[in-house]
């Protein structure tokens, strides 16, 4: 069986928590981690109305410089907030700089209110032309790693003669984050490295694998090229009282003993990374050392 690392999903915002608290909670963490632990990840939010939001791409160069013993990832990055060609070249420079550490997590995007505030197009496009758009992204950004000089010309997006030098090695990869089963599982099987669905439980997660392999299927790519990850909210503790669920989303929650056998079966069909986020660092501390030791 294949082995299994995680990840730690770094905070970005919390309500009535100030920047510095964020910075100092997020390095308790990585202090409490231990080995079995290899990447750094962040969100990419631009605003919770009054909560102190850090931006993604520039914590993450923060972090990898930091923490040079981790690689740092986006999970994910929205699509419409930055152009491609630009991404693009922050991205091979963050893998130059970083020794080739980095991940591009990226997404069709969905926070209509970012778009407002920001100034971005109006009104959001509907998911079929943002899934669109996300394809064409993912193009030029693999034209602008490969290409000197990269031109794409699409419909919603292009690059004409642009220059991205030096490229990035090794090659970075592309996570695509989401579920959806005709389009964005349909972008996963032609264009990611890595494939992240969330916050569910292990069943449909599996629904969804059998989906992302039919569509492999189709277009002639062996599925086991792409990389299975998944994220949760992480909530372990021997007193029952300190654990905690959510209404809405899966929490993996509960005692050592359950939480290592609920990673078991993602890891059963073929997940290799899992990223947490935690509440608390003695939640940290306590999966550090009751759960992490089991899939040394």
């Amino acid at each position: 069986m294949a082995t299994i690392e995680f990840g730690l999903m770094l905070q970005q915002n919390y309500p009535d928590h100030s920047a510095g608290d964020l910075l100092a909670f997020d390095k308790r963490c990585i202090q409490a981690l231990s080995s079995g632990f290899t990447t750094l990840w962040m969100e990419d939010h631009l605003q919770w109305e009054t909560t102190v939001a850090l931006e993604c791409f520039t914590s993450l160069c923060y972090f990898a410089a930091e923490y040079p013993q981790f690689k740092v990832g986006s999970l994910v990055m929205c699509q419409s907030f930055r152009n491609p060609a630009l991404l693009a070249k922050m991205a091979a420079t963050l893998q130059l700089l970083s020794g080739g550490r980095f991940i591009l997590g990226i997404g069709a995007g969905w926070k209509e209110d970012e778009y407002v505030s920001y100034g971005y197009p109006l009104p959001l496009p509907p998911p079929r032309t943002r899934e669109e758009q996300l394809e064409e992204y993912i193009r030029i950004l693999r034209a602008m790693w490969t290409s000197v000089p990269a031109t794409f010309e699409g419909k919603h997006y292009a690059a004409h003669n642009a220059y991205c030098v030096p490229q990035p090695s090794p090659a970075i990869p592309i996570l695509i984050g989401g579920g959806g089963e005709k389009r964005t599982l349909a972008l996963v099987a032609r264009y990611a490295d890595w494939w992240n669905f969330n916050s569910c439980p292990v069943e449909e997660y599996a629904r969804k694998l059998a989906i992302l392999k039919q569509h492999c299927e189709r277009i002639g790519r062996n599925p086991a090229e792409i990389k299975l990850s998944y994220l949760s909210t992480m909530s372990v503790s021997e007193d029952p009282t300190k654990v905690q669920r959510h209404p809405n989303k899966h929490f993996i929650a509960g005692n050592a003993e359950e939480v290592i056998r609920e990673i078991e079966q993602f890891r059963e069909i073929g997940v290799t990374h899992c990223m947490f986020r935690f509440l608390d660092v003695e939640t940290v501390e306590h999966f550090v050392e009751r759960v992490v030791p089991h899939f040394a």
